[in-house]
């Protein structure tokens, strides 16, 4: 015994196991990295800073996440490979001491009806299964409860092939809980056929007023005309009621078109299939036009918009059924949930209470769980998705966050930060991009790229400690103590926007007077009605451009200059001077490469494996063909003129024999957002979201409105640039626009004119007007969360 102890008190040599305790990058040259090589710690909060585009999300996202699940696809069959998204290795020279990575990112949440933030956080599949079992009457099992699933009922003779043939009768049903009119939609639409063609018309006179649908178009015009069922001679008024019925709603037939097959299917359903079916922001502008002019929303009138049959309605436990569970706000159906008392059912009322309360935990417990997935913010979204592994059981694994605390209140950040914290102490490594200093002060350990954004960026600027980054003398270093200080001088308003009776979503019979003319900044903790009072309350026809916070989609053949609208003028000009079309300077059109259609390289799919692109031989990955590089403007040919940066451009298109005053006037446009270190050609897919936004906020400054409204327009943006952003806004408002933010950041709330502050609390706390006035009189009442944090922020 007394041998054992002895050697016990001598220190033991380490255990090799004990050695891996880095994760070593080397040599990362993903986008813009150049050869950057990190350490980092493991069960570690780590923030990785710098300013948008420095190349954070390049080095944590597209490199260490994506080796990490990576390598933990490898470890599936082939079989199971082929069915999951195919990951080429990132350009790296040595990843060491990786473990499974958890992302945790901003997407936004697909924006299908049927999405809700029950359905994307198991909540409703949990709340299902409760009711199937304690619900009375006993309607199901839990899909009765799923408004994601009709109810069937089939019978007939089925032949079992087993030994001798036998045909055996068969009946078959399935009880759903589908609201079978709106189909679990919780909305139907009303079609205006007006806007769909003109009655006066014939079909050979081009009677459809549909954009896309061309009178030359066999797949859509035509098959109607010369389908042989309706007469193409004759006004649309003056059909049948036959005609009219096949017309707009007849089932899809075979019909021959010039000895075509061509399938014939009635107006209404097909333009329900093509366009309607389709997420409205994904749609292209014209078409989303076209759409909110001739398609009206009304809430279903047979399940009142709860999505749900009449008999999952109708089965309940204590009085509340399924649809009024959902239709609460969370923090009280976790109070209801807590109070139920079964036996049969305690483990899944244990996990559902603990899931509930997650939500109330990490500050969504305004939500309900019937609310759209669609309409949650960014921000909201990535919360959302934290939920599932607040309570796991998992150790030793990475957790990256990208920009947890969009979307916060200061008052909320807190919260936040003691998440992150708990995740680290249970024994996980944390990797945080984030610019918020409230969030890097908490780190273990910083790494600050940059200097500078794009091309000028991609280098480890600083790596240690948080007083080790205030010393550096970084850009992030000399900004992170920054403190904007209340203005001397407000704007005088030139009018006011009326606000009467405003009842979205939480608002309580809100009225306000929103000036003109100035800078004003709409805030509140997060769930308290801001963004219900600006993009759902302010009246219609207001001249009002609105800037949110929806990804920009687009392909890897999208670029700034397409998506600004940039590329038209170029390319008149470029045909003007050359004396060909247009046309030919597009790659995506006339001009493209014939053997990589344009895209500049050759995808080789090697089905369950990453698939290949290499750079196409025959245009050297510049996308054109060879002869359009021969038509010059001012000594540079198209692919030249794409590979320049914005500020280059400018130069470029401002004088001499290349002046463009169209495109001069864009490209101000994108450097006055901050985007003139951008090339023209780069694909968006690059972009990082700080990028994407400013991209947007710069297309959306042509547009003739008088007032802006924009969305958090310091998500994404380092310190460094939140100072560039205000100065916009000052432009903006010198010019004689309106601006009204909604916004968390102190810096923008203390350079506003006006405040509007929403509260006092979230969701049902919330929606009411707790304070109008300036910055300085937010500070001097301190009456308000937002007032306390302000003060404490300029050290009023």
């Amino acid at each position: 015994m007394s041998k054992a102890t002895r050697t016990d008190a001598q220190s033991p040599a380490p255990h090799v196991a004990d050695s891996h305790e880095l994760i070593r990058v080397h040599g990362a040259r993903v986008n813009n990295l150049k050869d950057v090589s990190v350490e980092l710690p493991k069960r570690r909060l780590t923030v990785f800073t710098g300013v948008s585009g420095s190349g954070k999300s390049s080095l944590v996202f597209d490199t260490i996440a994506a080796e990490s699940q990576r390598l933990i696809n490898e470890t599936y069959s082939a079989f199971v490979q082929g069915f999951m998204p195919t990951l080429a290795r990132p350009e790296v020279d040595v990843l060491e001491g990786l473990t499974t990575a958890i992302i945790v990112d901003q997407q936004r949440m697909g924006a299908d009806p049927r999405s809700t933030v029950g359905t994307a956080t198991d909540a409703n599949a949990m709340l299902r299964i409760l009711f199937s079992r304690l619900g009375r009457p006993h309607i199901g099992p839990p899909s009765a409860y799923a408004f994601n699933v009709p109810s069937v009922r089939a019978s007939g003779a089925i032949t079992v092939e087993r030994g001798a043939k036998k045909a055996v009768k068969a009946t078959f049903n399935r009880t759903g809980g589908m609201c079978p009119r709106c189909e679990g939609r919780g909305a139907v639409s009303d079609i205006d056929l007006t806007q769909l063609y003109d009655d006066s018309k014939s079909l050979a006179e081009g009677a459809f007023t549909i954009p896309g649908w061309k009178s030359d178009s066999f797949w859509t015009v035509r098959v109607y005309a010369e389908s042989g069922l309706l007469d193409p001679n004759k006004p649309i008024r003056e059909f049948t009621k036959k005609e009219m019925q096949d017309f707009l709603y007849r089932e899809p037939t075979k019909v021959k078109v010039e000895g075509v097959n061509l399938t014939y299917e009635g107006l209404i359903p097909k333009l329900q299939k093509s366009m309607l079916s389709k997420d409205r922001e994904a749609m292209q502008p014209h078409i989303r036009a076209f759409v909110d002019r001739a398609v009206t929303f009304t809430t279903c009138p047979e399940c009142d918009g709860t999505r749900l049959s009449e008999g999952a309605r109708s089965s309940k436990i204590k009085r509340i059924s399924i649809a009024d569970a959902c239709a609460m706000q969370i923090s009280d159906l976790a109070d209801w949930v807590g109070g139920l008392d079964e036996p049969s059912v305690a483990p899944l009322l244990a996990t559902l209470r603990q899931s509930l309360d997650s939500f109330v935990e990490i500050g969504l417990g305004y939500l309900s769980l019937d609310r759209p997935s669609g309409t949650l913010s960014g921000g909201e979204a990535q919360r959302v998705k934290m939920i599932r592994h607040l309570g796991s059981s998992l150790t030793d694994t990475t957790y990256v966050f990208d920009e947890p605390t969009t979307g916060l209140h200061p008052h909320d950040i807190q919260r936040m930060n003691d998440l992150l914290l708990r995740l680290r102490d249970k024994g996980n490594t944390v990797l945080v991009v984030e610019h918020k200093p409230e969030t890097i002060a908490i780190a273990d350990h910083i790494v600050d790229l940059g200097p500078g954004a794009g091309t000028a960026g991609g280098t480890v600027c600083f790596e240690g400690t948080v007083e080790g980054l205030r010393a550096s003398g970084t850009i992030t270093g000399r900004h992170f103590d920054d403190r904007a200080t209340l203005k001397e001088k407000v704007r005088t308003p030139s009018g006011t926007l009326e606000i009467r009776g405003a009842t979205a979503h939480n608002l309580r019979d809100v009225d306000v007077d929103v000036p003109l003319g100035v800078l004003v900044v709409v805030t509140g903790v997060a769930g308290s009605g801001k963004s219900s009072l600006v993009h759902g309350s302010i009246p219609a026809g207001a001249g009002v451009v609105s800037v949110g916070q929806g990804a920009i989609r687009g392909s890897r053949r999208s670029n700034p200059a397409t998506y600004s609208g940039l590329l038209d003028p170029i390319r008149k000009a470029f045909a003007k001077a050359n004396g060909v079309k247009p046309a030919l300077f597009s790659a995506n059109s006339e001009g493209a490469c014939p053997t990589c259609n344009g895209a500049g390289v050759i995808y080789t799919d090697l089905a369950m494996m990453a698939g290949v692109a290499t750079t196409c031989e025959d245009c050297e990955g510049k996308r054109f063909e060879a002869s359009v590089l021969d038509y010059h403007l001012g000594g540079r040919d198209i692919s030249e003129v794409l590979a320049m940066s914005v500020t280059e451009a400018e130069e470029f298109f401002g004088a001499g024999e290349a002046r463009t005053p169209a495109a001069h006037a864009v490209l101000g446009r994108l450097a006055d957002v901050g985007l003139g270190y951008l090339s023209l050609g780069q694909p968006l897919t690059t972009l990082s979201g700080g990028e994407r936004q400013r991209l947007k906020l710069a297309t959306h400054m042509a547009e003739k409105g008088g007032v802006y409204v924009l969305d958090e327009p310091t998500a994404g943006l380092h310190l460094a640039d939140v100072e560039q952003l205000l100065g916009l806004l000052d432009r903006l408002v010198d010019a004689g626009k309106s601006v009204i933010v909604v916004e968390h950041h102190q810096a923008v709330m203390a350079h506003a004119d006006w405040i509007i502050d929403l509260g006092p609390g979230a969701g049902h706390n919330g929606g009411r007007i707790v304070f109008e006035g300036t910055p300085a009189d937010l500070v001097a009442a301190r009456a308000t969360l937002t007032g306390e944090h302000l003060a404490a922020y300029v050290g009023g």
